[in-house]
């Protein structure tokens, strides 16, 4: 019996969390196959990665990950402008376990700190796509489209900070700006 208990209430914590099945990259600049053969060999130099499928025809790349990975978004950004490129757009495939969100809100998601934009108040379950729309991840136009759903300075600098109405220990913590 008390195993029994043990096993389900391991059972719910991992459901608890919210985990990264995949992102997918789009890059620019690309213009054959020898471009996308330097990102692929970059984005599986990384630790964590599983699994990269090229996609040459539109520029993307699906990454898949290591069970229980910590992913870094900023890590594959890296990867990608390593290789000489610019990320075009990220998008990350998610399985979330009644995870509530609204607009203009902060949550924290497996570890990492997401803030909403332009998202009616919802219950997120199963797998969902958050783009993320922070510099460097979308085009200059689109990063200033995206401007106008938010007045916090986070959005500016990526970091919690003071305009967050955030009171808990994540002050100074990375935060991505994601839009579903």
């Amino acid at each position: 019996m008390k195993n029994s208990i043990i096993l389900l209430i391991s059972c719910i914590c991992l459901h608890a969390n919210a985990q990264i099945n995949k992102v997918v990259i789009q890059a620019s600049g690309l213009t054959c196959s020898m471009c996308s053969n330097a990102i692929n060999k970059a984005l599986k130099s990384i630790d964590y990665v599983d699994h990269v499928v090229p996609d040459i025809k539109n520029s993307s790349f699906e990454i898949s990950f290591k069970s229980n990975a910590a992913v870094s978004y900023d890590q594959l950004k890296k990867k990608v402008e390593g290789a000489g490129f610019f990320v075009a757009k990220l998008e990350a495939t998610i399985m979330f376990d009644h995870v509530n969100v609204s607009n203009d809100a902060h949550i924290e998601v497996d570890g990492i700190m997401y803030h909403f934009l332009h998202v009616n108040a919802n219950t997120l379950n199963g797998e969902n796509v958050l783009r993320i729309v922070d510099k460097g991840f979308v085009s200059a136009k689109e990063y200033k489209k995206n401007e106008k759903y938010t007045k916090m300075e986070c959005y500016h600098s990526g970091i919690i900070g003071n305009c967050c109405n955030n009171k808990s220990k994540s002050m100074g913590t990375r935060i991505y700006h994601v839009i579903i």
